[in-house]
C-alpha cells in the first residue's frame, strides 16, 4: 500500500504541475484551486500516507488502508473534475459530483484516521 500511495501521489503531482505552468501560459487562473486541491490532497497527503505505510507497514496492509485509497482516488477526481468543469463552463449542474467527491475524501480520510490509530504504536 505503500508502494501504491506513494506512486499515485506522484501522478497527481504530475497533473498539478502540468495544470499550474497551463494556467501561467495562458493567464487563467480561474481553476487555482483545483490546482491547489491536486497538490494538496492528491500529491502532499497521498504521499505522507504512502510514507507512514512504509515507517508502520501493519497499517498499509489493513482492509481500512484498502478502502481508504479507493475512496481518496475515487472521491479527488470526481471533486476536482466536477469543480474544473464548473468553474470552466458556468454549468452548476455537476455541484452533485464536488459534494459526493468530498463526502468520499472525508470518509476516506476518517478511516485512515482510524487505522492510525489502532495499527500504530511506540515501539
Amino acid at each position: 500500500m505503500a508502494a501504491r500511495c506513494l506512486k499515485i501521489a506522484v501522478v497527481y503531482f504530475v497533473i498539478a504541475v502540468l495544470m499550474g505552468i497551463s494556467m501561467g501560459i495562458l493567464q487563467f487562473f480561474a481553476v487555482s484551486s483545483v490546482h491547489a486541491h491536486l497538490n494538496l490532497l492528491g500529491w502532499v497527503s497521498l504521499a505522507l500516507v504512502g510514507l507512514i505505510y512504509r515507517a508502520y507497514p501493519k497499517a498499509g496492509e489493513t482492509r481500512l488502508a484498502s478502502v481508504h485509497f479507493w475512496l481518496h482516488n475515487i472521491g479527488l477526481p470526481l471533486m476536482q473534475g466536477s469543480l474544473f468543469i464548473m468553474m470552466t463552463t458556468g454549468n452548476h449542474g455537476l455541484v452533485i459530483g464536488a459534494i459526493i467527491g468530498s463526502i468520499l475524501i472525508g470518509v476516506g480520510v476518517i478511516l485512515f484516521a482510524v487505522n492510525v490509530c489502532q495499527q500504530v504504536r511506540d515501539s
